[in-house]
């Protein structure tokens, strides 16, 4: 059978926009850990202890120092010894 001869229909779509996938309610220890993040002020301070290591206009922009810690704790509790797997 040649290519595109077929008499079936199309093929679905296989893109899904990421905010038609339904989100879970979380888990309630993560979701205290960030209030309590935000209630200190943690993502600023660190922000601005890292801020001498990131360059304003080269390179890509890089994860927020905030959000690349709560990737790591996320790795370490939930026992994903890579990088590449937490992300």
């Amino acid at each position: 059978m040649a290519m595109g001869k077929r008499k079936r229909g199309r093929q679905q779509e296989l893109w899904i926009a990421g905010t038609d996938v339904p989100r879970g309610p979380g888990h309630p220890f993560y979701g205290k850990l960030n209030e309590l993040l935000a209630e200190h002020g943690f993502d600023e301070f660190v922000e601005g202890l890292c801020a001498e290591y990131y360059h304003a206009s080269l390179g890509r922009p890089g994860i927020p120092p905030g959000v690349y810690f709560r990737m790591l704790l996320i790795g370490y509790f939930e026992g994903i010894d890579s990088e590449r797997g937490i992300a």
